[in-house]
């Protein structure tokens, strides 16, 4: 059997090689990964779940890869089919409409990770959903089939149903609410 020489003070060679302060890994602060490397992190990640680009781009930076590096990684990705945008912004619809998310909520959501506006309508209507049967069946689900007892508890409702991302309009005709704002449907 062989034994193990124990580390001294003075080595400064890491574990895989590299020289730098074993304090943070064997990796100098200011030394940035190989490309080929991001190539294998995004992979890693990809292999996990769906992300989009700009998600790829925001962890591959955060782990200290390169900017140049990461975007070359990330265009590899992309050519092999193996990274779409438009397949990330399918998969997050179907799921938010799973968890009964209306069109704003999940448009708005498709805009964070990066999803153009046309991308993300597209995979809306691919998906086909009947936003008021949704709207109806999250509505009933909280709140059963008994009426809203005063005009508070119908806005307390419609406020509800706004907030899970559906119109002003489909709202309004789940809720009978007279006062519900269409002012915000004018970003869409």
């Amino acid at each position: 059997m062989m034994s193990r020489r124990p580390r001294e003070s003075g080595d400064s060679e890491s574990r895989d090689g590299e020289s730098g302060d074993s304090r943070n890994g064997g990796r100098r602060d200011d030394a940035r990964k190989p490309a080929a490397n991001a190539y294998g992190k995004a992979l890693g990640l990809l292999s996990r779940r769906e992300h989009s680009e700009r998600e790829l781009k925001r962890k591959l930076d955060r782990t200290g890869y390169d900017a140049d590096q990461a975007t070359a990684a990330l265009a590899q990705l992309q050519q092999q089919s193996f990274q779409s945008d438009a397949r990330f912004a399918q998969l997050l619809v179907r799921s938010r409409v799973g968890q009964g998310q209306g069109p704003r909520r999940i448009l708005a959501e498709l805009r964070t990770h990066g999803i153009a506006d046309s991308e993300a309508r597209d995979a809306l209507d691919e998906e086909g959903a009947d936003w008021i049967a949704l709207a109806r069946q999250i509505y009933r689900r909280r709140y059963g089939a008994k009426p809203a007892a005063d005009r508070q508890e119908t806005a307390r409702r419609a406020a509800f149903l706004l907030r899970r991302g559906f119109d002003a309009a489909t709202v309004r005709a789940i809720t009978h609410a007279d006062d519900v704002d269409d002012s915000a449907e004018e970003f869409d």
